[in-house]
């Protein structure tokens, strides 16, 4: 488990991380949103030993990771601007950290490159943005690390090589519970993939939740009453946002799907269905409702 308390970091007189507290479960998918700025790298950094904390702490199975070697070897860091060595190749560099981790699996990074169509001796700097990705990508799965540590890893993948990278993450969690942590200004890349999810904004963790619990206790039901002077009867369900069209209401509600059923039968409607909400959809609603556009702070909108 990963454990951040009250994690402070700081760059001059600019605050990159503000008093995060945080727990990252093994064997899930954690997934880290915000803008640029927002301080994911800065967090994911913190938790891979290269920054050091200017206030609280953050620990890996209960040991803090900075200027720690044997936690150090738990993790496996793809930053954003992808580094190899001078004009080296896929193998080289594969060399390299077999190494650095004892159980570095070159036989498994041989056959990854080869079925991702990754020449093993070509030197990388030929390579394009997307290329350079995978090559991270196959280095930290094959390292045989518990935690993987991604940066904008989905940024540059065509959605082919999205899928192929998701799949290797989920192969890897069943065999051997890998542990996940990505970050990206994305919501959309993430929803497929993420058990849970954070959003980071101006340093500080706004939301954190599983996306089984969002999933579950948030609905969006239309319908249309038979009579518009019922709609008093609605005060009864806890109503996060309300839209109406013509007769046609739509409601976001917080609650379960059977207690929400039960609640929309006991209506006088002409008829109502309940509607699948996107993640995306989801993080709107509950921002709003803390004074904050998640459209604004996400997508730029």
């Amino acid at each position: 488990m990963i454990t951040a308390k009250e994690l402070t970091k700081r760059f001059d007189d600019i605050t990159a991380l503000d008093s995060i507290s945080a727990e990252i479960k093994e064997g899930e998918v954690f997934g880290l949103i915000g803008t640029n700025g927002a301080g994911k790298s800065t967090f994911l950094r913190c938790a891979a030993g290269i920054y050091k904390p200017d206030g609280g702490s953050i620990s890996i199975d209960g040991e803090e990771i900075f200027e720690n070697p044997m936690a150090k070897r738990k993790c496996f860091f793809i930053s954003d601007e992808q580094y190899f060595f001078p004009n080296s190749n896929p193998l080289e560099m594969g060399a390299y950290y077999k190494g650095i981790y004892e159980n570095f699996d070159m036989d498994r990074y041989k056959k990854l490159l080869s079925d991702f169509g990754l020449s093993e001796k070509r030197k990388i700097n030929t390579f394009s943005k997307g290329m350079k990705k995978q090559v991270s990508v196959l280095l930290g799965v094959c390292a045989g690390t518990e935690y993987i540590f991604c940066d904008e890893t989905f940024d540059g993948l065509d959605p082919v090589m999205r899928q192929a990278v998701k799949s290797l993450f989920a192969a890897d969690m069943d065999s051997r519970r890998l542990t996940p942590v990505i970050a990206s200004h994305n919501l959309r890349e993430l929803e497929d993939i993420c058990d849970h999810v954070g959003l980071l904004h101006r340093g500080g963790i706004l939301l954190s939740r599983d996306i089984i619990d969002l999933k579950l206790n948030i609905h969006k039901v239309q319908f249309v009453l038979k009579n518009d002077g019922d709609e008093e009867s609605l005060s009864s369900m806890d109503v996060i946002k309300k839209e109406k069209r013509g007769r046609l209401l739509t409601l976001t509600v917080r609650g379960g799907e059977e207690e929400i059923r039960r609640r929309m039968e006991a209506l006088d409607t002409v008829f109502y269905e309940l509607i699948p909400l996107s993640l995306e959809e989801i993080f709107i609603s509950e921002t709003e409702v803390v004074g904050y556009d998640v459209k604004k702070i996400i997508f730029g909108e």
